[in-house]
């Protein structure tokens, strides 16, 4: 399904269904965006670890401007103000009220940046694996230097470099940088996985090649706005968006809870999923 909002069409999926019988009565459940990394991801990476959660929850899967099955357009468009823009868009074309907003990786940093701007639209905000401002950029610089191989070395110096310029390119570099971005990589199922998403190179040096906004982002002086009640998730190996970034963000998010995943890397939903949706469950109740 499209939404044609804000002049662009941003594909969005829906699962799980909104009402859930009780007795002589159909509850409403509460309802998830499930804001997708990158940037020039898709959103299908989530589905494997948030699936379950629709039991509880209906989840709205979509893809940014200019990625997965969205529409392209004008580059200069590719930022996360616009993201923000168009989550929130999104949410008033759905006809949604407060929503649950779970944002992973650069999700995450989406995810700030709408609850902040839109406080009242964010019933519970649920950041996973993020940071909040560039300084996250040559720390994993350090730690692929420490941790990681000669091709993987090369890999992340050409993601800074803008250099990861095709389709092809960006697959490749998730292959072989996977082994950082999960304790528990499994080549086949990342290969499946990576198979059946939408790669999308522009958004991505729109963010991370030199001059793009990546390398200001700051998003700190937000989070004192931020009301709604929020939980943090990291993974103690996690290369690209170390632990730290998260403890700095649980002290600036007033009343923030952050658990730290003492076996995961920055693929949670694949490291410890069960432990990982029994904390987003048990956090928005």
């Amino acid at each position: 399904m499209k939404a044609k909002i804000r002049g662009t069409e941003i594909y969005f999926d829906v699962e799980g269904a909104g009402l859930v019988a009780e007795g002589n009565t159909l509850r409403e459940k509460p309802v998830a965006f499930a804001i997708h990394g990158g940037p020039g991801s898709d959103h299908t990476g989530l589905r494997t670890g948030f699936s379950p959660l629709s039991d509880r929850m209906q989840i709205v899967y979509f893809d940014h401007r200019g990625s997965g099955r969205s529409a392209r357009g004008d580059k200069s468009k590719y930022t996360l103000d616009e993201n923000v823009e168009d989550m929130e868009a999104l949410r008033r074309h759905l006809g949604l009220g407060p929503i649950v907003s779970i944002g992973t990786s650069y999700g995450g940093m989406v995810g700030m940046a709408h609850a902040a701007r839109y406080p009242d639209s964010v019933s519970h905000l649920v950041l996973v694996v993020t940071a909040a401002h560039s300084g996250f950029i040559e720390r994993s610089r350090q730690i692929a230097r420490e941790r990681g191989t000669p091709e993987q070395l090369a890999l992340c110096d050409d993601l800074y470099a803008g250099r990861i310029d095709a389709p092809a390119k960006l697959r490749h570099f998730h292959h072989h940088m996977g082994p950082l971005y999960a304790v528990r990589y499994d080549a086949g199922a990342s290969a499946a996985r990576l198979e059946r998403a939408v790669h999308s190179p522009e958004p991505l040096n729109a963010a991370f090649a030199p001059g793009g906004f990546m390398h200001t982002i700051d998003l700190r002086p937000l989070l004192a706005k931020i009301k709604a009640p929020t939980l943090i998730i990291a993974g103690r190996h996690d290369w690209i968006c170390a632990p730290e970034f998260s403890e700095e963000i649980h002290r600036l998010i007033p009343g923030s809870t952050l658990r730290i995943f003492e076996e995961s890397s920055h693929s949670v939903r694949v490291d410890e999923p069960e432990r990982l949706r029994r904390e987003i469950l048990d956090f928005v109740g």
